[in-house]
């Protein structure tokens, strides 16, 4: 007779079964020992006979009811708490964020840079964070900017500069700002309308920033802005029309 395999999931309950029923038949046991009842008088408590709390205490409680070990808990004067863990696939709250950030640093690495997660601009005031700061072997340092939308241009503009002047201002050497836009058809109505307010902005050869940070040439001095895609796998050139 073929035997049938059981499911990965019942093989890992039966192991975390046993694990959590040896877990409380111990708690039990060190609890009724501090109340200083015995097996008999647990049982009574609970409608169970001495032999029965004896079996759970020694850890083969895994098939008993919930209702039991929860009038255990009772009894016991330790309410036994009973529910799911975190859900392990729950995606996080900024995980539409952290994607093209975990893209920017896996690829900037392949060109030679450091990258910093969420680094404040001045460590005295962390109120100003960038979201990539990446540095070099040159000492270079570029701030990246990533954007799942641009709802305030200027604003964002502003916060911009505001981070590269506590940068410069506690940093010596060259220090870069660039954008990285989620390609989305939102940001990219604002690339298509905007063309010109972008450009007088982000100067600086979008192509050659795309080579500075994945190969590491020598980035723009001017202020770039890119896009990543939002399937996470690479960062291409923003051409701006007109």
């Amino acid at each position: 007779m073929r035997r049938v395999r059981r499911p990965p999931a019942a093989v890992t309950g039966l192991r975390e079964t046993r694990a959590i029923a040896a877990n409380l038949g111990r708690d039990a046991r060190a609890t009724r020992r501090r109340r200083r009842l015995t097996q008999a008088e647990l049982g009574e408590r609970v409608g169970l006979g001495q032999s029965e709390i004896s079996y759970l205490e020694r850890g083969f409680g895994g098939r008993t009811s919930i209702e039991t070990w929860v009038a255990i808990g009772i009894a016991l004067e330790r309410p036994v708490a009973v529910g799911f863990g975190r859900d392990v696939v729950e995606p996080l709250h900024d995980a539409g964020h952290l994607a093209p950030q975990e893209l920017l640093i896996r690829l900037t690495a392949r060109g030679g840079w450091h990258a910093t997660f969420e680094a404040p601009s001045n460590p005295a005031d962390p109120r100003l964070v960038t979201d990539v700061l990446l540095n070099n072997t040159a000492h270079m340092i570029v701030l990246v900017e990533i954007w799942n939308r641009v709802d305030d241009l200027g604003a964002g503009v502003r916060s911009s500069d505001r981070k590269l002047a506590e940068v410069r201002h506690r940093v010596p050497g060259p220090v870069l700002s660039c954008w990285v836009l989620v390609d989305t058809a939102a940001n990219r109505e604002i690339v298509r309308r905007y063309p010109a307010v972008l450009r007088s902005r982000f100067q600086g050869s979008s192509a050659g920033w795309v080579r500075a940070l994945t190969i590491g040439d020598e980035p723009p001095a001017e202020a770039g802005i890119i896009w990543a895609d939002v399937g996470g796998s690479r960062l291409t050139a923003v051409r701006l029309r007109g």
